[in-house]
């Protein structure tokens, strides 16, 4: 999520939020984390490989920290042990990344990194495409959609994959890319304009009725969220077209492109209890 030029309370969205990653963890019990920047732009990561129903020490921070841009994710293992190294968001060059989805042909993957290898901790195939993205990143003059559609293109056409859904953030920016269609990828821009009315107000009841969510600071100022499902009931949510790259920059305007758009020349095939832990990812 994004604040733009303000800071941004994390209370609503990773704890009261109908979906929460509070909720989500009960299927997804390999780990979670959680990427804030500080004022002076310096990432801090918290990483636990357990459940977020049981890290009491996560869902205090969740309720306290403030930040311009933050990343949260709740990691269910297909590659990689429970370890912190291998838990979710990874943090490179100042910018921390999550992924939704499985790579094939880790040996080959690592193989394209050469002595970008050094900056690899875990052993998850997550890290090894943040890795790859970051060396096409810096090929690139810093150029981040640049390198993101390099690195993505690259995957898609001669990597294994079941989804590529990623989020990279920096404290002033977000990306997002969903590929392909396996995975969902949502956006919520609250502009200004949308905010003080009754369906622009943070202060609403779960599509059940029973949950109310309420963010007294959103209210009042804009922010986008970017999330793998819908945080609440918002008609405003738009899902991500298959390939679409988006970039939040720091006055919360927002860019797309399609930046692959070939499918996957070799696709990974799930189990279904594989497939529905996707799903539910964020």
């Amino acid at each position: 999520m994004s604040g733009g030029q303000n800071e941004v309370q994390a209370t609503f969205w990773l704890v009261d939020a109908p979906t929460s990653l509070v909720q989500l963890s009960e299927t997804q019990p390999d780990g979670v984390g959680l990427g804030t920047f500080d004022g002076n732009g310096s990432p801090s990561v918290y990483r636990k490989p357990v459940a977020a129903n049981r890290s009491q020490t996560f869902i205090a921070d969740a309720h306290e920290v403030s930040s311009r841009t933050f990343l949260a994710h709740i990691r269910h293992a297909t590659a990689g042990e429970p370890t912190i190294e291998n838990t979710h968001p990874f943090e490179q060059h100042g910018r921390l990344f999550a992924h939704n989805g499985v790579l094939g042909d880790l040996p080959a993957l690592r193989e394209r990194l050469g002595a970008h290898a050094e900056l690899v901790k875990g052993s998850t195939d997550s890290e090894l495409y943040f890795t790859l993205m970051t060396k096409r990143i810096e090929e690139h003059d810093g150029d981040v959609i640049a390198g993101i559609t390099h690195a993505a293109r690259e995957i898609a056409a001669e990597i294994s994959l079941y989804s590529l859904n990623m989020l990279l953030t920096t404290a002033t920016d977000i990306w997002a890319l969903r590929y392909p269609d396996t995975n969902e990828l949502w956006i919520l821009e609250r502009s200004i304009a949308a905010l003080g009315g009754p369906d622009g107000g943070f202060d609403q009841r779960s599509a059940s009725g029973i949950t109310r969510v309420f963010s007294g600071q959103l209210s009042i100022r804009p922010a986008t969220v970017i999330a793998s499902q819908p945080m609440d009931t918002n008609p405003l949510w738009r899902l991500l077209e298959p390939g679409e790259l988006i970039h939040v920059d720091p006055e919360l305007r927002v860019t797309s492109t399609i930046a692959v758009p070939d499918p996957p020349a070799n696709m990974l095939e799930l189990t279904a209890q594989e497939a529905v832990a996707q799903e539910e990812a964020s």
